[in-house]
């Protein structure tokens, strides 16, 4: 079995605001692209957009997914997302629990290949 810090991935990116960021990261745990979507609200990104220096409050999502899914997930990202060119910067894991890397990488199966049901790891479960 593969260690699972060599596969799992944290995502950044940015959305307009709550809303948007909720439906995007729904979306992604739904479609079982990501195990999970922490929305971070009320960031301010400071950047340069076609030769202007701009100041805009976004929303930050940072999306746990494994490295076979970031393909997929970005494609389905620039799908919905309202930006022209959203964010996606990934970031590998470096270590992490060995209980909330397999929660992550049994989310991220489609049911029918799932041993046992598994919840989140703060469920209690």
């Amino acid at each position: 079995m593969t260690d699972p810090t060599q596969t799992a991935r944290i995502v950044l990116t940015t959305a307009a605001g709550h809303d948007e960021a909720a439906r995007l990261a729904a979306t992604f745990v739904e479609e079982r692209l990501a195990a999970c979507a922490t929305l971070i609200p009320a960031v301010e990104s400071i950047y340069r957009w076609e030769g202007q220096v701009e100041s805009t409050s976004e929303t930050l999502l940072l999306i746990k997914t494994e490295a076979d899914q970031l393909a997929a997930l970005e494609t389905r990202l620039r799908e919905l997302h309202s930006y022209q060119v959203p964010e996606f910067l990934v970031l590998n894991v470096e270590s992490g629990s060995h209980a909330y890397l397999e929660w992550l990488r049994t989310s991220l199966r489609k049911p029918d290949a799932l041993p046992h049901k598994m919840e989140h790891p703060q469920s209690g479960s």
